[in-house]
């Protein structure tokens, strides 16, 4: 048994006037390292007195299947799915959307009558701070080739910018993105060499943990495009907000997007499946403060969206 279930069922033993969740919810990923979501969502189901929790399930990739089984036997009614698991969990649930398939990834499970369905959220995410660029005359080079970054290709795809870029460090696996999504393979060794408006991190160069002092992009590197548009580096990594390659992107004069926005883009699209409700602005500032309390990264610098109900 989870030791987090085991914690609830001794809590109402103890104390039956505690609160008591009448629905699971959680993330599942591995390794799962530091995730947000429990706070993001929990806030906003004690907020909107909705009696539910929201788990972190540390899941290996040869347990996926036994997960998914689970979540059918414990009537789980929802779960956020990250690394690595989000392109092998589509063929285990009942029902994937379009959305899901255009991307190749599965971010959100969500429950319809007995069947497990598959979302993915990462795109509306991901879209919602690129809404003042031209994308007709933005050329982007996207990084990283993985679930997340399939979500960036099909949210450039879809709003049809300019030329798309691909590159990841394996040199491999960009065949697949490349033609569903037109992006144009660029070898790891030549990333710099291509001007381009858009630099996208979707690796997880930079994400706290083992990676936390690497970047993907040297932008002392970088060969800039010879018109006089804006140049823009966004990072999908939320955790840390500052991360490395942020850091020098601003010195090299970028404007910058954490991946706070994407977050809580796809977050928020997360809470209305699941409940039908917007998160609470509540929730959302939780969230901030859980980030620019600790490590603050000059927000006057950042792209941020606090409204994202209208996304």
């Amino acid at each position: 048994m989870p030791p987090q279930i085991r914690v609830i069922i001794i809590c109402m033993i103890s104390n039956p006037a505690v609160f008591i969740p009448t629905a699971l919810y959680g993330i599942a990923g591995w390794p799962l390292g530091q995730t947000l979501s429990p706070l993001l969502h929990n806030t906003g189901f004690q907020i909107l007195g909705i009696p539910a929790v929201y788990l972190r399930w540390e899941i290996p990739p040869k347990s996926l299947p036994a997960f998914v089984e689970t979540m059918r036997l414990l009537d789980i009614q929802g779960a956020s799915i990250t690394i690595p698991h989000k392109v092998d969990l589509m063929p285990l649930l009942d029902v994937v959307s379009e959305q899901a398939c255009l991307a190749g990834a599965v971010n959100t499970v969500y429950r319809d009558g007995q069947n497990l369905c598959g979302e993915n959220t990462d795109v509306t995410g991901f879209l919602c701070p690129l809404s003042v660029l031209d994308a007709k005359k933005t050329d982007v080079l996207l990084l990283g080739a993985g679930g997340a970054a399939r979500a960036a290709a099909a949210g450039l795809a879809s709003r049809r910018f300019c030329r798309i870029f691909i590159a990841t460090p394996s040199d491999r696996s960009l065949a697949a993105p490349a033609k569903e999504f037109g992006c144009i393979p660029l070898l790891w060794k030549d990333r710099h060499d291509i001007p381009v408006h858009l630099v996208v991190n979707a690796t997880p160069l930079g994400m706290r943990g083992k990676h936390v002092d690497e970047t993907p992009y040297d932008f002392k590197k970088a060969v800039c495009p010879q018109n006089n548009q804006e140049l823009t580096a966004y990072d999908i990594v939320y955790n840390p907000l500052e991360t490395r390659f942020l850091r020098e992107a601003l010195t090299a004069g970028r404007r910058c997007i954490s991946g706070m926005d994407m977050f809580l883009g796809q977050g928020q699209t997360q809470f209305r499946l699941w409940t039908g409700q917007n998160l609470p602005e509540d929730a959302l500032s939780a969230l901030k403060n859980a980030l620019f309390g600790t490590n603050p990264f000059h927000q006057r610098e950042l792209h941020a969206h606090s409204d994202l109900a209208r996304h």
